[in-house]
């Protein structure tokens, strides 16, 4: 893989190939040329043939970037894609292009489009805010790290929140948090019906029959007891 050779820092996820994260540099002579960026990627078993899944970790002002999940609106990765491509082309191609020219028509944040549409130089100032504020060299190192501490509580030593970006967003907060606690939950509620709900349910149920089967009893007798006094009162009557 050309973009492990490369000057690129990569840093590989649980060690696989196929899921990494990548620092990604601001093109030149732009508003963006000073930021730094975790980018996450992640590659389907179809790939070359399917196009990766990537996203910014940190946040950046962009008509066709995402502010908040990172997903990336670019055709050459979401529709165009080819397995002639390499890897390292996204970012020594694809992301400084998309940099350096927006397309405000097709927007995935509707604030930065208007915002460039209306007003050019606000834009790029704003670009410049945001990079202050959240695409320093820092920010790029700790991007996602709250993310996968809070998956580590609630999950125990999850990895990291898969695709917690762009498309992966959707996966891991969407279907995988719905599988998760939706699915799960559902068994987990057959299994305390079926399984630990018999053994408790029903066997608490079983108990609670027996005891009122002896309060019956009891009363029964001394219904019967108070029976033969009201007998021998009346025969004490008759005497």
């Amino acid at each position: 893989m050309k973009l492990l050779m490369s000057d690129y820092n990569v840093t590989l996820v649980n060690n696989k190939m196929s899921e990494f994260f990548v620092k990604f540099h601001g093109p030149a002579e732009t508003p963006f040329a000073k930021g730094v960026w975790k980018i996450h990627v992640e590659l389907p078993e179809q790939f070359p043939y399917k196009s990766p899944s990537i996203g910014f970790m940190n946040k950046i002002f962009h008509p066709n970037i995402d502010e908040l999940s990172g997903s990336v609106c670019l055709d050459v990765i979401n529709q165009t894609w080819s397995p002639m491509f390499e890897l390292i082309n996204i970012f020594e191609i694809f992301l400084p292009q998309l940099l350096r020219y927006p397309n405000p028509a097709d927007p995935l944040n509707g604030e930065a489009a208007a915002l460039l549409m209306r007003d050019p130089k606000a834009y790029a100032k704003k670009v410049e805010s945001y990079v202050d504020r959240y695409a320093t060299p820092e920010d790029a190192d700790q991007a996602g790290e709250d993310d996968e501490d809070d998956s580590d509580e609630e999950v125990g030593n999850s990895p990291l929140r898969k695709k917690v970006v762009g498309n992966g967003h959707a996966n891991a907060n969407g279907n995988g948090h719905s599988n998760g606690n939706g699915n799960g939950a559902a068994k987990a509620t057959n299994g305390n019906g079926n399984g630990n709900g018999n053994g408790k349910v029903n066997g608490r149920g079983a108990k609670e029959d027996e005891d009122d089967d002896e309060e019956d009893e009891d009363d029964t007798m001394s219904d019967m007891g108070e029976l033969s006094d009201e007998d021998g009162i009346m025969g004490e009557m008759d005497d």
